[in-house]
């Protein structure tokens, strides 16, 4: 019997003239569409780019911006060579694993101190510029350490596990939708901001924990265990754990400001990804580079668009949203007999006794007690947070750019 396949093919790197002697059965390829049935596009990975509304995987060297090589000749790589394949095939993850650690990590303490703002109606200085937060930084590492601006990150990074698995076994098990199909419809639409919304109301009682976590002082506080988030959760939603104060509201009570919280963010966050994508893809089409002295301008194109759009997205959602979370994070902390650092002088302790019956109260009490800018407070600590966001990816953008032209 002989082998159906020449005997000169050795799996991806055939050209078609290694042996001129085939087996009987055999014939040599005499055109690329019939290669295509040996050579095949590998399948769409989850997590491994980051894929949109209807968008799959181009086919290797089918309109790729490094020169568009067919199957039948070897991609242009530039004057690199495979040492520049091998730095691109990685720059995907070092550039998207150095903007989530800005994200999550680097930009925690930011995190901390807004949510300290936010919750502190005792404050007379609102800290609306990034001076003053970073004064306030200093004061609070000099006196306390730098564990003071670090604190309740394990549990934030719980939160996000809890959502994301939250999110997966609900859209197991119910009709709705995890992701919006390109021929999408509006019945798909409200399935999927439902099952948004069902997972924030799920994670509540454990977000509710990682905030009171964060805010927490360091000085009177105990250190935590990295799972006394979900045990804080699971006691809250049963009753049992930490003594709490008559004034702590019912989880029914947060349950419309968290959904509403949470939905909202994703849908401007969205829609604002979509539109930046889309205005960048269409500027880097009308600018396609002709010649592969300019591969390297067009690896750095192929990468940084979806950068550019989730930090956008992420910006004028926490903006636009910023009252709101404001007025969800006194409503979590009312009642939990949590001490928070005094943001006014950075070496004080101040207790949290709101009395807000409700959202709608929580409102009228800071328009009327603090102001249209008691909604704002902490607000410097986001154009920090961004703009540090900012440095990391121009930093990684010009390291990426320069290891590149090394290897060319």
């Amino acid at each position: 019997m002989h082998p159906r396949r020449p005997e000169g093919f050795d799996g991806l790197g055939y050209r078609g003239g290694g042996r001129e002697e085939l087996g009987p059965g055999a014939r040599p390829f005499g055109s690329a569409s019939e290669l295509g049935h040996w050579v095949t596009s590998p399948p769409d990975i989850p997590g491994s780019r980051n894929l949109h509304w209807g968008e799959k995987t181009p086919p290797y060297g089918a309109g790729t911006p490094l020169g568009g090589a067919g199957l039948n000749e070897e991609p242009n790589l530039g004057a690199g060579g495979p040492g520049a394949e091998q730095l691109n095939r990685f720059a995907g993850f070092g550039i998207g694993l150095a903007s989530l650690f800005t994200e999550n990590v680097l930009a925690h303490p930011c995190i901390v101190l807004r949510r300290q703002c936010q919750v502190n109606y005792h404050a007379r200085n609102y800290h609306l510029t990034p001076f003053t937060i970073v004064n306030i930084m200093y004061s609070i590492n000099k006196t306390q350490g730098p564990r003071a601006l670090w604190k309740g990150m394990g549990s934030t990074f719980i939160v996000q596990g809890i959502s994301l698995g939250t999110e997966g076994i609900i859209s197991e098990f119910t009709p709705l939708p995890r992701e919006l199909s390109y021929k999408w419809n509006l019945k798909q639409i409200g399935g999927h901001l439902l099952l948004k919304g069902l997972t924030h109301v799920i994670a509540m009682p454990f977000y509710s924990a990682s905030l009171i976590e964060t805010v927490q002082s360091e000085i009177i506080r105990d250190n935590p265990g990295i799972l006394d988030c979900v045990k804080e959760g699971i006691g809250r939603v049963v009753g049992m754990g930490v003594p709490h104060s008559k004034r702590l509201l019912p989880l029914m009570v947060l349950t419309f400001p968290t959904a509403l919280h949470g939905v909202l963010h994703y849908v401007i966050s969205s829609i604002i990804q979509k539109l930046v994508l889309f205005i960048l893809k269409r500027d880097n089409s009308h600018n396609l580079p002709a010649e592969s002295s300019t591969s390297v301008q067009s690896m750095l194109d192929a990468y940084f668009p979806e950068l550019i759009a989730s930090f956008a997205a992420s910006l004028c959602a926490d903006v636009m949203l910023y009252p709101l979370e404001t007025v969800l994070h006194r409503l979590h902390i009312q009642g939990t007999r949590t001490i928070i650092d005094n943001t006014d002088l950075g070496y004080e302790v101040l207790p949290i006794n709101t009395q807000y019956e409700g959202m709608r109260d929580c409102i009228n009490t800071i328009k009327r007690e603090e102001g249209m800018l008691g909604f704002y407070k902490g607000f410097g600590a986001v154009i920090v947070q961004y703009t540090l966001h900012v440095a990391v990816l121009q930093l990684t953008k010009i390291i990426y750019s320069t290891l590149l032209q090394n290897v060319s």
